[in-house]
């Protein structure tokens, strides 16, 4: 695909402008009033607006911060400091946020230097990055949430970070994770890591953040960073992303290295990104590519879209409303496609075949996937060797079983069939073809530009003991299949946010993200978050578990 210019993503999007470390379990409310008054007030002070130079930091786009500093009225620096400052600040109460870089305000100098003299990078250059737990630094530990990966940083940099790097972002840390991307336990408790505790929802903070991206969602939606990076073998970017109100893209399979990422699976996983705008998802996406390092001029791809205010007119939308998920979700889908509707969009309810099967093969081949994959990783590092060290190492360690003591998935892994078995390779030929066909033949027969889906149910209250349950199937077919996901904020169910997944075929990304940008634009239903100690409405949401 062929490149284009920021400016013209920008336009293409139409982005309006809008300037202007926890333990494990769940939290408690604080009785009695002045308690509660004590925490409501600190729950307010939170949710003041971020401001830098009068930029609202929660708003500000990309392209917004770029111009400023190519005007010289912002600086990298700066910039940099002031989400270094709003990590100390906010994530005491969030949790997300493992480590910060040494090097950050470095890199951030660095960024400004080249921009005195006409030589910045493109359009990541001096923007702040997190990246998610998984993925090597050279100058930071990189622990899967794991206290046996605790020990040194890895050898190198993982591919994505060199991009990143090449592209002049600022690497600002690390974000927590759930341990092992929700791959040790048959109960994991989502966003827990022995390494970080537990991660929370920003918006209800008794309230789990899904998926194994937590931290990087939930930094996101408390801006602590511009952007983030998470990794998904099967919901984890764009189900943390839609129940923290943020836009997370699970690109096409092969898009973005997998060298140097701490894997589930590599018939699955992808890293992908994680921002407040469509707009500065896809920029990130460019940079994560390939397509946006030095010497290039834009974004990946973007020859699809459309700058006009009517979007979404003449666009096909297949609506899967996966009842399951709940009235509320329910009821917000029915008004989600009445505004698509309203702005010109055809929406028309589908259910795409195989899901059962699906649910069915997937784990096993997943397990075989694993101990190959995870086996390869390890022999790159320092610690344990292999799967079979992993479990003697969590035996060996108390503090890795403070949430949950199962590792049922490890031993599960460990006794699966290689992945020479021809009953394995029958398995995951049959996900792959059922997986792609549940997509391309509901696309077609309805002549779709894209499914949208609920991604998420409201988030439920982070229970140690209860752990997670696997109840959203909506990431599945594009997970197994290898295309695109997009998740992008929908509304709220009471205070928590719900997400609409939107799915194309096999490297549909760039259009993927325009009709995401036409879709965000229209329903404008992203509110930054208000650090609620505890739900109002009571209301618990659907269990899930999400991987990767």
């Amino acid at each position: 695909m062929k490149t284009r210019s920021v400016a013209a993503l920008t336009a293409a999007l139409a982005v309006a402008p809008l300037l202007a470390a926890g333990g494990a379990g769940q939290r408690a409310v604080a009785a009695g009033s002045a308690a509660a008054d004590s925490v409501a007030a600190g729950s307010a002070a939170l949710a003041e607006p971020a401001l830098l130079h009068g930029v609202d930091l929660d708003s500000a786009t990309i392209p917004e911060l770029q111009a400023r500093m190519e005007r010289g009225s912002l600086t990298s620096s700066e910039l940099t400091l002031a989400y270094l400052r709003r990590i100390r600040e906010v994530d005491p109460k969030v949790n997300a946020v493992l480590r910060t870089s040494p090097a950050a305000l470095r890199e951030a100098a660095a960024s400004d230097a080249r921009r005195r003299l006409g030589k910045a990078r493109g359009p990541l250059d001096g923007i702040p990055v997190l990246l998610k737990d998984n993925v090597d630094t050279r100058d930071m530990p990189t622990t899967a949430g794991s206290l046996a990966l605790a020990g040194s940083p890895p050898a190198r940099d993982a591919e994505l970070v060199g991009r990143l790097r090449a592209a002049g972002a600022v690497v600002l840390g690390k974000a927590n994770m759930s341990e092992w991307a929700n791959f040790r336990a048959a109960k994991p408790t989502s966003g827990w890591s022995a390494v970080g505790g537990q991660t929370h929802n920003p918006y209800v903070l008794d309230r789990n953040p899904c998926g194994s991206s937590a931290g990087s969602a939930a930094a996101v939606a408390a801006s602590l960073a511009q952007v983030a990076v998470g990794t998904e073998t099967d919901g984890s970017i764009v189900c943390p992303a839609g129940m923290n109100g943020v836009v997370g893209h699970k690109p096409s399979l092969g898009l973005v290295s997998q060298s140097g990422v701490v894997p589930i699976s590599a018939e699955q996983d992808t890293a992908g990104p994680m921002a407040r705008s469509v707009v500065d998802t896809a920029i990130a996406f460019s940079v994560l590519s390939g397509h946006g390092a030095a010497g290039a001029d834009g974004a990946f791809g973007l020859t699809e879209a459309d700058p006009r205010a009517g979007g979404l007119r003449g666009k096909r939308i297949g609506l899967w409303r996966l009842p399951s998920l709940g009235a509320g979700v329910d009821a917000l889908m029915t008004r989600t496609a009445e505004r698509l509707r309203t702005a010109g969009a055809e929406v028309v309810e589908v259910t795409p075949p195989y899901q059962d099967r699906l649910a069915e093969l997937e784990f096993p081949a997943l397990l075989s996937e694993f101990h190959r994959d995870v086996d390869g990783y390890l022999a790159s590092r320092g610690g344990p060797r292999d799967l079979a060290g992993l479990i003697a190492f969590n035996r060996a360690h108390p503090a890795e079983r403070t949430c949950f003591a199962g590792q049922e998935l490890f031993e599960q892994a460990l006794a699966a069939p290689p992945t020479t078995d021809p009953g394995y390779r029958a398995m995951r030929a049959e996900l792959k073809d059922l997986a792609r066909r549940s997509i391309d033949e509901t696309m077609a027969a309805h002549a779709l530009d894209a499914i949208a889906s609920p991604a998420n149910p409201p988030a439920w209250t982070t229970d140690c003991a209860r752990g997670d349950n696997d109840v959203i199937p909506s990431s599945t077919p594009a997970a197994v299949a290898g295309y695109p996901s997009l998740s992008v904020p929908a509304g709220f169910v009471g205070e928590l946010p719900v997400g609409l997944l939107l799915m194309a075929g096999d490297r549909q990304d760039a259009r993927l993200l325009s009709l995401g940008g036409a879709v965000e634009r229209r329903l404008d239903a992203r509110r930054a978050p208000r650090y609620l100690p505890a739900s109002a409405s009571g209301t618990t949401g659907r269990d899930a578990h999400r991987v990767g």
